[in-house]
């Protein structure tokens, strides 16, 4: 399952070249990752109360083109791995048919100490697997 969601750059997420700042494209990757957990049913907010976490472990990012003020973005996500603490989300941010950033995110299922542990059966939902 491909989830997207869109957003516009803001002025002041771009650096004096008018681009937006390489940091500044993590929150557009975080802010497209929770939208992928809301569209397969994962409620963060409750799994927070109680007591479990999902924690980025690792971020590849590539960066293919700028994207610039006023531009609006398309962020795909979607799951292409899965085990019984971890997974990894590919992630792309297109502009139009412009790629511009393409990226990998590996997370963590953690309890409430922050520790990894083996994602409890309410929160292994389908959608955290890929497709076959």
């Amino acid at each position: 399952m491909i989830t997207e969601c869109s957003l516009q750059v803001r002025t002041y997420e771009c650096d004096s070249y008018g681009h937006v700042n390489n940091a500044n494209y993590l929150n557009y990757l975080e802010y497209a990752r929770y939208e992928f957990l809301r569209a397969i049913g994962f409620d963060y907010p409750r799994a927070v109360k109680a007591g479990y976490g999902v924690y980025i472990a690792r971020i590849e990012i590539d960066y293919k083109k700028p994207a610039l003020t006023d531009d609006e973005l398309t962020i795909k996500s979607w799951p292409v791995k899965k085990g019984t603490v971890s997974g990894v989300v590919a992630q792309e941010i297109w502009r139009g048919k412009d790629l511009i950033v393409a990226a990998k995110v590996t997370w963590a299922f953690v309890d409430s100490r922050g520790l990894p542990t083996k994602i409890p059966k309410e929160w292994d939902l389908p959608g955290l697997k890929p497709a076959t």
